[in-house]
């Protein structure tokens, strides 16, 4: 197409909309910001998002959605107490819950109707911070040009979190009310009130990190869950691999540890490369085996019974 010669256009991500093409002529409009669902091209044009997300942007989406569903185990296992059977249903609740949710975003996403979405390439951490670089040529006013560069990367997760919270609303209190019998009347909605508070702090740490979440988040996934298991290990006592078999649900907690240490590995090699980075997934139970190999050794009275006879 052919471009005609105007002012230049200041800002990184300042652009000018297309407002009529005859031909191989385009017409466009004044410096500034492009509409939602465009980002500019290297001529600071505005240019419709046409391409889809590669398979890092889904395993980072998959990352945000995992968040309020670990969450929400967490504080159901948390408050259930020991005399509640009611843990599971609630589990499966919330996994049902955050379902349907992320099905319902990407229907409503564009392409309206389909799972599959369009999006913007992210091509540097700025992309998902446009309103630090709005620019002012005259140091007086202010060119705005803020927009979503990583359509929709960045408000998808919050239309999710919306329908997180609603699906949770309409569903949850019914249940814990009908079959928590368990728990005093003040304990049962206590893992729905925890949420009410987490799904606003996810929220924030999306609007606030969500770029540094983006090239951050395979590596938080590794540290978040060696710690947990380690800690989850050493306060339920696992010292032998029969002490994981005695309880079932510490099978269960040990495996979901692994599809977590799995995913991490998998969202920092990204698969490019089947031959080299498949055979890292074989080190994913090497955190548990290393922990159960040595626990014996680092019994703390073993170590003080030890101390105690050397002295």
């Amino acid at each position: 197409a052919a471009v005609e010669i105007q002012p230049a256009c200041l800002g990184l991500y300042c652009g000018r909309t297309v407002l009529s093409v005859n031909g191989s002529v385009e017409t466009y409009g004044d410096c500034g910001v492009c509409p939602r669902g465009q980002r500019t091209d290297d001529n600071k044009i505005c240019r419709e998002c046409m391409g889809s997300p590669d398979r890092y942007d889904w395993l980072y989406l998959g990352f945000m959605a995992m968040l309020p569903l670990v969450l929400h185990w967490f504080f159901i296992e948390w408050y259930s107490g020991k005399k509640s059977s009611s843990a599971l249903l609630q589990h499966l609740t919330a996994l049902l819950e955050c379902s349907v949710a992320a099905v319902v975003t990407l229907l409503l996403s564009d392409p309206v109707g389909s799972l599959h979405i369009r999006s913007c390439r992210v091509k540097k951490l700025s992309d998902w911070y446009t309103m630090l670089y709005n620019p002012s040529p005259d140091y007086i006013t202010t060119v705005h040009c803020t927009h979503e560069a990583v359509y929709p990367l960045y408000t998808i997760v919050f239309i999710y979190y919306a329908f997180c919270l609603v699906l949770m609303m309409l569903l949850r209190p019914l249940l814990v009310k009908k079959i928590a019998c368990g728990l005093g009347r003040s304990d049962r909605f206590k893992s729905i009130y925890a949420a009410l508070y987490f799904f606003p702090i996810l929220t924030v740490l999306q609007a606030v990190g969500g770029g540094l979440l983006y090239y951050a988040f395979p590596y938080i996934i590794l540290v978040l869950s060696l710690v947990t298991l380690a800690v989850y290990l050493s306060a339920s006592e696992v010292e032998f691999f029969k002490d994981l078999l005695v309880r079932k649900k510490r099978l269960v907690v040990l495996f979901s540890h692994w599809l977590l240490h799995a995913y991490g590995i998998i969202s920092i090699s990204k698969l490019d490369k089947l031959e080299q980075d498949l055979p890292l997934l074989a080190l994913v139970p090497a955190p548990a085996l290393f922990y159960l190999m040595t626990a014996k050794y680092t019994e703390p009275s073993r170590i003080l019974s030890e101390g105690g006879n050397g002295h």
